[in-house]
């Protein structure tokens, strides 16, 4: 499966340590996210539909209510590149 360039980065970040923290409302749903990477800065290419493309992919995913993260999926999609970990 190819995945789009913006994809690409934003996998990148998470594979190299990031999360993305969504902001629920008072019912609950996700109305906005911050994805962060993993020195804690603001990764500002990531917007709501790319999370959405994301999770409907099922290359994120979050446990017990915390921050989104990778999944295995997600890392077998993004392609390797010298500054991975």
């Amino acid at each position: 499966m190819d995945i789009s360039r913006d994809e690409q980065r934003v996998l990148h970040a998470l594979a190299q340590g990031g999360h993305i923290h969504p902001i629920k409302d008072s019912r609950g749903k996700i109305t906005d996210i911050e994805c962060y990477n993993r020195d804690g800065w603001l990764f500002t290419q990531c917007d709501m539909a790319l999370f959405k493309k994301l999770r409907r992919r099922k290359t994120i995913a979050s446990q017990n209510g915390g921050p989104y993260r990778i999944t295995r999926r997600g890392i077998v999609l993004v392609r390797s590149q010298v500054d991975n970990r």
